[in-house]
């Protein structure tokens, strides 16, 4: 069944909107870096609408997916290719075209062009030439994941994006090792086929408690979120075949506790003692911020090491 949620007045407020996008400033000789829905195409926004119609021509990654997109929204705007195989030769085409007084729109097969996709050299290419760059923002898997997750908060916003994982498992466990020293969350994209040979270097570099969270079909009808102890991934993604498709937005929690704040055992087991008690009532960021007094602890860390718990008792 079907919900109207639109009011009537609806389509005179979408065309105030536009006329304002109408009004504002469009420079020519530009590159105008646009981001593209990741899934659900309604996620294209306005602003993104109005800059690939007005370009003269838009840069893809793959002109196949792109025009796609293009003819869902009605965008009759000419593509060039911009891939990794060609972004050189690209790169240099698309400056003589801003130079020449064109406007350039730069797009990747979704999300943020120049962010673990190609884009970056054309960018870098056009700033050197003296020449404007417009970044307009919007979907990104990364930022996605982040905001359903609950791992970074306003007391403690890190997390580190480490781009995809290595092919080769020794230098996966080695990459693991290196991303992973830092106490904040680590952000990585991985392919469906390899999500199960990655969770398990992930689980032989940092262990069976470490807490991680998959990201998949983010957007889409099926999408899907999960937490758990790194001991129980791959029970998790092998349990449904669904789980082999999509690609993965990964995160690795930060450690339970910094390792300047190390607990010794028996402060450790006090601390657990007081997490479990409060998680039969408590929401995990309510157990976090009565346990910090309590404990003396940091919040961010219970809320992790809360987290953990709570997974290995579902």
């Amino acid at each position: 069944m079907s919900e109207k949620i639109l009011p009537d007045s609806s389509p005179e407020a979408w065309g105030r909107v536009s006329e304002r996008m109408e009004g504002q400033q469009w420079p020519t000789h530009a590159l105008y870096v646009v981001a593209t829905p990741i899934g659900n195409l309604g996620d294209l926004s306005l602003r993104a609408w109005h800059a690939l119609n007005r370009a003269d021509v838009i840069a893809a990654e793959d002109t196949r997916a792109s025009r796609n997109l293009l003819e869902a929204w009605g965008i009759g705007t000419p593509l060039m290719a911009a891939h990794r195989h060609n972004e050189m030769s690209a790169a240099a085409d698309i400056v003589s075209r801003i130079q020449s007084g064109q406007r350039v729109a730069l797009v990747s097969d979704a999300g943020s062009p120049a962010v673990s996709d190609p884009g970056g050299l054309v960018v870098q290419a056009v700033r050197n030439a003296g020449m404007r760059v417009i970044p307009l923002p919007g979907a990104s898997a990364l930022i996605t994941a982040l905001m359903a997750t609950g791992v970074t908060t306003d007391a403690s916003p890190g997390f580190v994006f480490a781009g995809f994982a290595p092919t080769k498992s020794t230098a996966r466990q080695r990459w693991f090792r290196q991303w992973t020293q830092l106490p904040a969350a680590t952000v990585f994209y991985e392919a469906p086929h390899r999500i199960v040979a990655s969770a398990s270097d992930a689980l032989a570099v940092l262990g069976p408690s470490r807490a991680v969270t998959f990201a998949r079909e983010l957007t889409k009808r099926f999408e899907e979120l999960a937490t758990m102890p790194l001991a129980d991934a791959a029970a998790w993604l092998v349990a449904d075949p669904h789980r082999e498709q999509g690609e993965y937005v990964v995160i690795i929690h930060p450690q339970a506790l910094m390792q300047t704040e190390e607990l010794d055992v028996e402060e450790s087991a006090s601390v657990d003692a007081w997490l479990d008690a409060l998680l039969e009532t408590m929401s995990v960021r309510d157990v976090a911020r009565i346990a910090a007094k309590a404990t003396g602890q940091p919040r961010d860390a219970l809320y992790a090491r809360a987290l953990a718990r709570k997974a290995q008792r579902e």
